[in-house]
């Protein structure tokens, strides 16, 4: 007889593939519905497409919605100071940016480190007219402004961005990129940040980790900080507190030492035997009209 075929191995491209999950009635070994979501191990969360189960497509057209809704308002800031118009032409390597929107009528590119200097609540919009080229192995830095104030967030860094995106290798990216056509990130490319395209994301063993929320960041200060900020002010309700109970018992112990002060004096004028002493009218020979007190 036929030995049985030997088990083939799974193959290099399907391991982590993205698995369906479709909803399943009651005593249904076979669900027959459509899918609502995929997931993946390679994925911290869900997957969606748009002819999966309800409600998807209707959440993937609000989604899409506010996608376009966002890329207009980036692309249509105004450019707050005249230096931050067109820097380098387009060739950005090593150039350090401050808050604000800086804008390019043209493509925009850096091969090693560009910096990003200021604040956790600074806004930075890059609007480019083409395409935004990252050389592999660049990267963008954050850098904190020395005000006390932390660090730019990601979530307050916006790449506007006409064309498409390509990040080489290894390459390094901060901030939220909307991007009009797709967004390509080679082997080992990182974001902190989201990436928000019309056409199509490609991804390729690339990280890509969510910000943190901006509502920190708008107060101008680190997680660390606030959590340090809110023990000192804790410290400090209480040294109050006991501040004032303190001198609200000293003042009771004062009061009751001086009620027994009293008490005291009290209980030795009685124990004092008083001196005689006459009074006697004007003129009176002693012992007339006299009185003994």
């Amino acid at each position: 007889p036929a030995s049985p075929p030997s088990p083939r191995p799974a193959s290099p491209a399907t391991s982590g593939a993205v698995r369906s999950q479709r909803p399943r009635s009651p005593g249904s070994a076979c669900p027959r519905t459509r899918r609502r979501f995929a997931t993946s191990t390679q994925v911290s969360g869900k997957a969606y497409a748009a002819n999966y189960a309800v409600p998807s497509p209707s959440k993937l057209t609000t989604a899409i919605g506010d996608l376009e809704t966002a890329y207009t308002d980036a692309a249509g800031r105004s450019v707050t100071s005249a230096d931050k118009l067109n820097i380098g032409a387009g060739s950005v390597t090593g150039e350090t940016f401050t808050a604000g929107v800086h804008t390019w009528g043209s493509s925009v590119n850096f091969n090693s480190k560009i910096y990003i200097n200021g604040t956790s609540s600074d806004i930075f919009i890059f609007q480019m007219s083409g395409n935004l080229i990252v050389t592999a192995g660049a990267e963008v830095v954050l850098v904190d402004d020395n005000s006390g104030k932390g660090t730019p967030n990601p979530a307050n860094i916006v790449w506007q961005v006409a064309g498409h995106v390509k990040v080489g290798a290894g390459a390094h990216l901060e901030g939220i990129i909307l991007v009009k056509n797709q967004a390509e990130f080679s082997t080992k490319a990182s974001l902190n940040g989201r990436i928000l395209a019309q056409t199509a994301v490609t991804l390729d063993q690339a990280v890509i980790v969510a910000p943190p929320t901006p509502a920190a960041a708008n107060s101008g200060q680190s997680n660390n900080e606030i959590a340090v900020n809110k023990t000192n002010n804790n410290l400090i309700v209480g040294l109050v507190v006991g501040l004032g109970g303190g001198l609200i018992l000293l003042g009771m112990l004062a009061f009751f030492y001086y009620k027994y002060l009293l008490l005291q004096a009290a209980k030795t004028k009685a124990a004092v035997p008083v001196s005689e002493v006459v009074i006697a009218s004007a003129g009176a020979p002693a012992g007339a009209n006299s009185k003994r007190v």
